[in-house]
């Protein structure tokens, strides 16, 4: 990883010279719209099951159909790991970090191609993901040191009590009522306590719907790591709806 100008500021300024840091490669997952370009670009991070269908193809499809490049982010397969969700979404701090680098990463990878846009580009995440995404674009966290930025920010069923609010970006956070893995209440008190710095941030409820509710891979509902996961098919098509609108608004200026 190349250190950015600021970071080369400070060490130039005690003294010291930086070298970069290799990163870890990592696979990903390009979908594109037809035609030359060049198109707006949305990043996406999974949870922490790993790459679903519902990431890797129902998602990459729609956002392509709406007119964006998607680079589907595995952070998973090349550092060895099949999940952490055993290890509680906040768990793992170290590789929690590393999904914020990995989202840069991506950013950085979609900017040097021909058909993309690099000032309109979108983050987005699920679950653990949506946690990474929130992290990634909080104000006066890592987004400071980066040369390139996000302009808008997705995070579906995010633990909300990971972050205090204070964004750089536009930011659209999408939970279900019921969830009780990432409890909407967490979202509803991080929103009360926003201190109001920063970028605005649309915080949707949906009423009824549970953890994972956008996820057609849990159609009949289980229980996963003492939680409840479903799919709810409104809330799923509302959501989408929502994501669209918030989108096309963000890059529209």
């Amino acid at each position: 990883m190349k250190p950015t100008p600021f970071q080369q500021r400070i060490a130039q300024q005690n003294g010291r010279a930086l070298q970069a840091i290799p990163g870890t490669p990592l696979n990903g997952y390009l979908t594109r719209p037809p035609g030359e370009g060049p198109f707006p670009a949305v990043v996406v991070l999974h949870g922490c099951s790993g790459l679903f269908p519902t990431v890797e193809k129902t998602w990459s499809q729609r956002l392509s159909s709406w007119g964006y490049v998607v680079l589907v982010v595995d952070s998973f397969s090349t550092r060895g790991i099949r999940e952490t969700c055993d290890h509680g979404l906040l768990a793992d701090g170290s590789l929690f970090a590393d999904r914020v680098y990995d989202a840069y990463g991506a950013l950085e990878f979609l900017s040097k191609l021909s058909f993309v846009d690099p000032q309109r580009t979108a983050l987005m995440g699920f679950s653990a993901g949506g946690i990474a995404t929130l992290a990634a674009v909080q104000l006066g966290g890592a987004e400071r040191l980066m040369d390139r930025k996000f302009k808008a920010a997705v995070a579906y069923y995010p633990n909300c009590s990971a972050t205090n609010g204070d964004v750089a970006v536009p930011t659209l956070i999408l939970i279900g009522e019921l969830d009780d893995w990432t409890p909407a209440k967490n979202c509803r008190e991080m929103m009360a306590q926003r201190s109001g710095k920063g970028s605005a941030v649309q915080l949707d409820v949906f009423k009824g719907a549970r953890h994972a509710f956008a996820s057609p891979s849990f159609k009949t509902g289980t229980e996963q790591y003492g939680h409840r996961v479903e799919y709810n098919a409104a809330a799923a098509e509302k959501s989408a709806s929502d994501v669209h609108t918030f989108l096309k608004q963000a890059f529209s200026g």
